[in-house]
């Protein structure tokens, strides 16, 4: 399940999961576990909301975040 923050028009971003990445014809995006970018609640969210659904025409731009698997650290050594 990618994370991904969400620039919105207007707004702050938003990070949260998706089940999978927007594809060119989605009109909606499904974000899950939405919440600002360092960890804290959306104000304009109720606090036990788990699923957003925001209209794609809405978002600016996605960044997608590498997941553990793929944030391994290459460091280099000498002998």
């Amino acid at each position: 399940m990618p994370t991904v923050i969400l620039h919105l028009i207007g707004e702050d971003p938003v990070m949260g999961e998706v089940d999978e990445l927007p594809q060119p014809h989605d009109a909606l995006l499904v974000v899950k576990n939405p919440r600002r970018k360092d960890g804290k609640d959306l104000f304009y969210l109720e606090t036990n909301v788990v699923q957003v659904i925001w209209p794609v025409a809405r978002v600016n731009f996605i960044e997608i975040l590498p997941s553990a698997e793929e944030e391994e650290i290459i460091g280099f050594v000498r002998e």
